[in-house]
This record gives C-alpha cells, sequence and structure tokens, in this order.
C-alpha cells in the first residue's frame, strides 16, 4: 500500500500504529474485492459452492470490522490525536462501517446464487454482470482512492455513482416488463433484481468512501453537498 504524506510523530510506535491500521483497512478491502468477484462469478455461472463460500466468508469482513474499530479505539484512548491525524481515525472508523455493509450487501447477492435461473431467466443476468463489473472497479478506485488519500480520484469515483443509479433503473425496468409477461418468473428474477439492488447499494457505499477521503484531506463534511458544491469544496 502506498504511504500517505502524514507528518511523523516524535514516537515512531504512533507511526506504526498508524500504519497497521491504514494496512488492516486496505486488506479488508481487499477481501471484499475478492469477495463482490465471486459473489458475481457464482450467480452468473450457477456455482452454489463458491456462493456458500462467500456467504461464510462474511464473518471475516465483520471480523475486520471489529478488530480496525477496537484499534482505533485504543489509538484514540492511548495518543489522542488531534488535527489530520484524528480527522484520519475518524475517517477509518467511518469507512469500516460502510465497508462491513458492502459486505452484507455481497452477502445478498451469494444468496440470490443460490437459486437455480433456467436458460431464460440467464439472459437477465447479462445486464447485471455489466453492472457488477462497473461497481466492483468503483470499490477498487475508491480503495485506491483512499490508500493514497487521493482527492482527484475520489472525485471520480463519487461521479460514477450517478451512472450506477442509471444502470439500476434500467435493469429494474427489464426485470418488471420480464416479470409482466412471465408472472410465473417472479420469485426467481425478484433474487436478480434484489442482487441489481445490492449493487446500487454498493456503490452508493463506495461514494461515502469517496467522501471520507475528502473529509480528511480537506477537513471538511461534503456529504449533504451538491456535486458542484462537493467539486469546489475538494478543489479549494
Amino acid at each position: 500500500m502506498d504511504k500517505l504524506n502524514l507528518s511523523k510523530h516524535i514516537s515512531s510506535s504512533f507511526n506504526e500504529e498508524i500504519d497497521q491500521v491504514r494496512n488492516q483497512v486496505m486488506a479488508m478491502g481487499g477481501l471484499l474485492e475478492q469477495q463482490l468477484r465471486h459473489a458475481l462469478q457464482a450467480i452468473s455461472s450457477a456455482d452454489t459452492e463458491l456462493a456458500q463460500q462467500v456467504i461464510a466468508t462474511d464473518l471475516a469482513v465483520n471480523n475486520w470490522e471489529l478488530t480496525i474499530d477496537k484499534t482505533c479505539t485504543e489509538i484514540i484512548v492511548r495518543r489522542q490525536p488531534a488535527a489530520s491525524d484524528l480527522r484520519l481515525i475518524m475517517a477509518i472508523i467511518k469507512a469500516i462501517a460502510d465497508l462491513e455493509r458492502i459486505g452484507d450487501e455481497i452477502r445478498r447477492i451469494a444468496r440470490a446464487a443460490l437459486e437455480q435461473f433456467d436458460s431464460h431467466q440467464q439472459g437477465l443476468l447479462v445486464n447485471l454482470d455489466n453492472m457488477g463489473r462497473h461497481v466492483g472497479q468503483m470499490l477498487h478506485d475508491v480503495l485506491d482512492a483512499f490508500a493514497r488519500m487521493d482527492v482527484e480520484m475520489a472525485l471520480q469515483v463519487h461521479k460514477e455513482d450517478k451512472k450506477v443509479d442509471v444502470e439500476y433503473e434500467a435493469i429494474t425496468r427489464q426485470l418488471m416488463t420480464y416479470m409482466a409477461e412471465q408472472p410465473k418468473s417472479i420469485p426467481l428474477v425478484m433474487n436478480v433484481l434484489w442482487s441489481a439492488r445490492s449493487l446500487e447499494r454498493i456503490g452508493d457505499r463506495c461514494k461515502n468512501l469517496a467522501e471520507y477521503v475528502i473529509f480528511f484531506v480537506k477537513g471538511k463534511v461534503v456529504r449533504h453537498s451538491s456535486d458542484a458544491q462537493l467539486e469546489q469544496e475538494a478543489r479549494s
């Protein structure tokens, strides 16, 4: 993981603690990238064994959140960080909460992969897979932005969320039309719809992570800002 250009501290152990917690966040994020790839692969290839593996591995994601939260709490109590150090710890605490929820959405996609789709319904998964690739790239990019605390990359990820929303709306229309024409398919096709909804929510969480990068670098809370306001705040 690239090193942030953070001020160094008199205590080398403090530097080590900061590096440790950042490395833990990246490990958690890397696991989630793998989980999302596997969940999408499971649903597109009807691989129930892989789906079960994703569901079981969600426990490791939850454990990462608990571990990192504990580490951050200990740093706050022991070091009483101020200024940029405190902002970094707060950004990490917020980020791991969103990462854990991303894990929950991935688990829901994996559960949908346990269902068996017929050949006609398999065609409905093409757009879901495309959306999943887009969201997967968002997750990768925002983790990279978080590792580097790169505001420009964070802004780009933030903008991508609108494209994901458009994809979700298109998939929703397609699935609603299919269910109207094939009422018997409703229970199975609803699983595809819920999976698309989970991907849309992962996109939202990635947008949140992008906002935490801006919070750390600029010291500004931008979660209720318009796109124009956010860009202005990030570049001021």
